[in-house]
């Protein structure tokens, strides 16, 4: 190996390092284990409305609105909201390349999203409305999402589904105690007090004949 070639060689070497030390500290943005703590609410709790905003036929993308609808009598926690691009189907409501194993999702390039889950479906989460829930029977704000089609053959329609926590219950505050109402009266001590009154007794005696 003259000198040149080892020049090239330890360069070489020095990049390879340096794209392993990269992958270790940057790892790629993967939802590991994050769904574990999440609910699938599709269809049980909640519902994805998708809109079709714009549709460039140059470069065969599609820009869509995604929302998130509360169809439940329960407050969703707001910031935990995400929905997942489940898969794609083409016109005939496949989700496979015809003769393949291959999903239809593969052949898609999605834009604009926040990562990615255990089995690489793309995840986007939804934004924060004003307020920390989203009420019962509310809609959130929308989310973006662009997916182009690098396969110009496939008509497709996409899939979302919807994870999140609903909110717990608030548990009711202890009832304050109440002073028991003093006891009512005997006729001896009606008797006690009208002798009193009229001075036949003292308060002294009074409340000695009164039971202890």
């Amino acid at each position: 190996m003259n000198a040149q070639s080892a020049i090239h060689y330890r360069f070489g070497l020095w990049g390879a390092l340096l794209c392993l030390a990269a992958s270790a500290i940057f790892p790629p943005h993967v939802l590991a284990g994050a769904l574990d703590h999440l609910s699938d609410l599709t269809d049980k709790g909640a519902q994805v409305v998708v809109t079709l905003k714009d549709r460039d036929n140059f470069n065969s993308e599609y820009l869509y609105d995604v929302s998130v609808k509360n169809v439940s009598s329960d407050p969703l926690v707001g910031e935990s909201l995400m929905i997942v691009l489940d898969k794609v189907t083409n016109i005939g409501g496949h989700e496979w390349m015809a003769g393949t194993s291959e999903s239809n999702l593969t052949r898609m390039e999605i834009l604009g999203q926040d990562g990615e889950t255990e089995d690489g479906k793309p995840y986007f989460r939804i934004p924060r409305g004003p307020s920390p829930d989203l009420p019962p029977y509310g809609q959130s704000s929308p989310v973006t999402v662009r997916i182009r089609n690098k396969d110009y053959l496939i008509v497709f329609t996409p899939f979302f589904r919807v994870y999140g926590m609903k909110r717990p219950p608030v548990a009711p505050k202890p009832k304050e105690g109440v002073s028991p109402l003093p006891s009512a009266m005997t006729p001896a001590d009606k008797l006690i007090q009208l002798l009193i009154q009229k001075g036949v007794l003292s308060e002294d005696e009074g409340r000695a004949l009164r039971p202890q």
